[in-house]
């Protein structure tokens, strides 16, 4: 009789893609990568934050089809770092306490607000976000004892972990640092810095036009026979 070898744990294989894409469309896409990008800026001072976009996170070892890859994942009490999945046993068993999702017109209700629900509940979750562009509607839920509870009013809603606040403003999706400033996308980051280098660069340019002005009043001065230091300039 030929025995059977049980694989081990360490023999188990955890793809690292799903096989989907990460964004069905150029608007999921920017969403998406908003809200990575501005959590990025919002714990970038904190080593102890990780923040990912479509990354496979396994919760239960030993069972790779047990998975999901939420579009946006925030994991408090983790370095940062690259990462091909996440494996929470890894991780000192820490789970991704705030997940966000951004449907596409390929989801369907089921799918975001029970199968992934579910899973969240499941794994210990604390805030769950469903933001559908295309229905306009912002949910969320929020972890009571054992359960994710539809949070009832959305609109102002600061999260209680990250401390950003959920607005829609002409029916988008913006969120806000706890300064008041909303996030930004990729292209308005990049205005903004292109706006503060030419600013600096004027700054610059008049720095230099005063300091040449004002070595031209002192050689004039010195011409007339004046010693500039009489005078405090």
């Amino acid at each position: 009789m030929v025995q059977q070898i049980q694989p081990t744990t360490d023999d188990i294989f955890y793809p690292e893609s799903d096989g989907k894409p990460l964004a069905d469309n150029t608007l999921q896409f920017e969403l998406i990568t908003t809200i990575k990008s501005g959590l990025d800026l919002k714990f970038k001072d904190d080593p102890n934050v990780f923040v990912a976009g479509d990354l496979l996170w396994y919760p239960v070892e030993g069972q790779p089809k047990i998975n999901q890859a939420p579009d946006v994942m925030v994991v408090i009490g983790r370095p940062k770092g690259h990462r091909r999945s996440y494996k929470t046993w890894v991780e000192d068993n820490i789970n991704p306490q705030v997940v966000f999702e951004i449907a596409s017109h390929t989801n369907t209700i089921k799918e975001l607000e029970d199968d992934k629900l579910k899973f969240y509940q499941n794994h210990e979750v604390e805030e769950y976000y469903l933001y559908d562009p295309n229905r306009t509607t912002l949910k969320g839920w929020l972890r009571s004892s054992e359960k994710l509870e539809a949070i009832p009013q959305m609109l102002g809603w600061v999260s209680p972990r990250l401390g950003i606040t959920f607005e829609l403003v002409e029916s988008e999706l913006v969120l806000y640092y706890p300064d008041g400033k909303p996030f930004a996308s990729y292209l308005e980051i990049v205005e903004l810095k292109e706006q503060a280098i030419e600013l600096k660069q004027q700054a610059e340019k008049a720095l230099e036009q005063e300091r040449s002005r004002m070595t031209s009043l002192l050689e004039q001065l010195r011409a007339k026979g004046i010693n500039p230091e009489d005078f405090d300039l």
